[in-house]
């Protein structure tokens, strides 16, 4: 094959994949944001958080039910007390609030949300400096509406299992730090999906509360909605205070209360 010829065919694979990736994806103009910010921070000042965290979520996604958010402190001398996981297009745009304690910071988090349609993907932050946002635009469909992956009776059987993995080794008490993640098992029923089998939608169900601690002190917190994946994982970075276990307490919204103490790697 002639150089050019090649050429011409390699530019033609590579260039609309390329176009159609931002090199820089950021949130981008929408109208249903003003009736948002008004009804979830109300007239509070949000700045822009570029400078203290970064929010990482594909531009195109290949799950819509399950699309990975990652967010990373990138300044640590700020404090964040909280989070808010807003989805613009979403039905239920509010999709988590945290609550993080002391051992979290600097905050490194990630968990799978649903995305409904393409949609701005945002983070708005409570800081010691304000209320702070950074985001991502998503191009994802039907996530709220994608049929669950479990038969329902399979899915209720097995609602509330719990894991703990840690990743590497034991941190030395000079380095503290250990990154960890949680799995529950929940079919996080969003009201929107249909049985395959009778074809009526099924009523929504899902994890509304999450508490985590290791021993007597708090990690996080998280008020969620609708738009967290079935089967919630949350992979974070924490500072280990000593205590062998860590304690995971989940409730949904048909009042089922689900607790475990899970030792962590490397203890008994």
């Amino acid at each position: 094959m002639r150089p050019v010829i090649a050429a011409v065919i390699a530019a033609l694979a590579c260039g609309p994949a390329a176009a159609d990736e931002p090199a820089a994806n950021a949130l981008t103009d929408s109208y249903i944001w003003t009736e948002l910010r008004t009804e979830l921070v109300g007239d509070v000042e949000i700045a822009d958080g570029s400078a203290v965290f970064s929010v990482e979520a594909p531009y195109r996604a290949n799950d819509a039910a399950t699309v990975p958010v990652s967010i990373r402190q990138t300044d640590p001398s700020a404090t964040i007390r909280g989070a808010r996981v807003v989805i613009d297009e979403n039905p239920a745009p509010l999709a988590a609030a945290f609550t993080f304690g002391p051992g979290m910071a600097p905050l490194d988090m990630e968990l799978r949300v649903r995305v409904n349609q393409y949609s701005n993907l945002r983070v708005i932050a409570d800081t010691d400096r304000g209320h702070l946002m950074a985001g991502r635009f998503v191009k994802a469909s039907g996530g709220c509406s994608a049929p669950a992956t479990r038969d329902p009776e399979q899915a209720l059987a097995a609602m509330g299992q719990m894991r703990l993995k840690h990743f590497g080794e034991a941190p030395a008490m000079s380095t503290p730090r250990r990154e960890a993640q949680i799995m529950i098992r929940h079919p996080n029923y969003s009201g929107l999906q249909r049985d395959q089998v009778s074809q009526l939608f099924i009523l929504a169900h899902f994890i509304d509360r999450l508490e985590v601690w290791q021993g007597d002190e708090m990690l996080f917190t998280m008020e969620g909605g609708i738009s967290i994946s079935e089967n919630p994982v949350f992979r974070f970075s924490y500072t280990d205070n000593g205590a062998p276990t860590l304690r995971v307490l989940a409730r949904d919204t048909e009042g089922n209360v689900f607790e475990q103490t899970l030792p962590k790697a490397g203890q008994s």
